[in-house]
């Protein structure tokens, strides 16, 4: 996936700092991970190309007279056609399925069109995908609990163990992404990736306190990929 550049040196200390800081008053482990893009979305690149192609296509079957007063202006009034052959249909609808995919190249222009339902469950996936490689069944207790925030797409989401799952409820976590979310746009992500460690520490503490038989097992620090 993409490698974001908006962290610095610095963002990665803040939250590796917060996140040892909220483990000190919890067996809950906190895993934190950025990334630029959660999916290249290519499919979905492929299939506005197609529905763009078919929509010309559509117009020019229900509007031909449009097209044919161009080709008659460009031809000087000389072109002495009727109707639109095939082959014209084919290479004009070609034309604009490939152009469209040309253009959709340009990542801004393409999230820009990615209906937000679908960047949602592609974080979502990601998000599941990660934890399960990093956080899950990686504890003693079965207390890690992934917090996943990806870029491009503006969305981030929490992702805990058994035992976590089965002592908080999702909206919980509500405040947690409020604030980084919030943080994230003002243009210091560090701080807001932070901010949500220490509000999902407090959380854990409440139902996780610290105890001397669970030792630290996952990383603190803050993984970009």
């Amino acid at each position: 996936m993409s490698k974001v550049n908006q962290f610095t040196p610095d963002d990665h200390k803040i939250v590796t700092s917060a996140v040892s800081l909220a483990e000190k008053s919890t067996d809950g482990e906190i895993v934190t991970i950025v990334t630029g893009e959660s999916d290249h979305y290519g499919d979905v690149a492929w299939a506005i190309s197609g529905l763009v192609a078919l929509t010309a296509l559509l117009v020019i079957s229900l509007f031909p007279e449009i097209y044919l007063g161009i080709i008659d202006w460009l031809a000087d009034g000389w072109s002495g056609i009727t109707a639109l052959p095939y082959w014209t249909l084919f290479i004009f609808t070609a034309l604009k399925f490939f152009g469209t995919r040309l253009i959709l190249v340009w990542k801004p222009l393409l999230f820009l069109l990615i209906p937000p339902p679908i960047k949602k469950a592609r974080v979502r996936k990601r998000a599941i995908s990660l934890f399960r490689v990093s956080t899950d069944h990686r504890t003693v207790g079965r207390t890690g609990i992934l917090l996943y925030l990806s870029m491009r797409e503006h969305r981030a989401e929490i992702v805990a163990d058994e035992a976590i799952v089965a002592k908080v409820e999702p909206v919980i976590w509500g405040d947690a992404m409020v604030a980084m979310i919030d943080l994230v746009r003002a243009g210091t992500p560090g701080e807001g990736m932070a901010e949500a460690v220490r509000q999902m520490g407090l959380v854990l503490a409440e139902h996780f306190p610290k105890t001397d038989q669970n030792p630290n097992e996952l990383p603190d620090r803050l993984i970009e990929l």
